[in-house]
């Protein structure tokens, strides 16, 4: 087995092992979040964002029953949609914009409560 990088092209780093060849790429998605060759957190705060909003909309008649009362209904707030929406965020460097768009999700879910 050999391993040597592709030499044809400056701006592609293809490795060839034998005779199959692994591209590069910029971002994969694993576990749930993207990772990226850049330590962004944009791209995983707009996966996560996606989630728990398939989440919120999974329980959305829930949330907005008569038949439930508000204490419940956050309680399922706090168990099924918030670990959905912060899943890995203890790594998370944030800036104010990425902490701002989950303060608008808080309050759209807190809003139909």
């Amino acid at each position: 087995m050999i391993i040597s990088q592709n030499t044809g092209n400056e701006g592609d780093k293809s490795i060839r092992i034998s005779y199959e060849v692994i591209e590069k790429i910029n971002k994969f998605k694993y576990l749930g979040t993207y990772v990226t060759s850049k330590t962004e957190v944009t791209e995983k705060l707009k996966s996560r964002l996606v989630s728990g909003n398939a989440c919120f909309y999974s329980v959305q008649k829930l949330l907005t029953s008569r038949l439930i009362s508000r204490k419940l209904k956050l309680k399922i707030y706090r168990t099924v949609i918030l670990p959905e929406l912060l899943y890995g965020c203890e790594s998370w460097s944030t800036t104010l914009a990425d902490e701002h768009k989950l303060h608008v999700f808080e309050n759209k879910v807190l809003r139909k409560i």
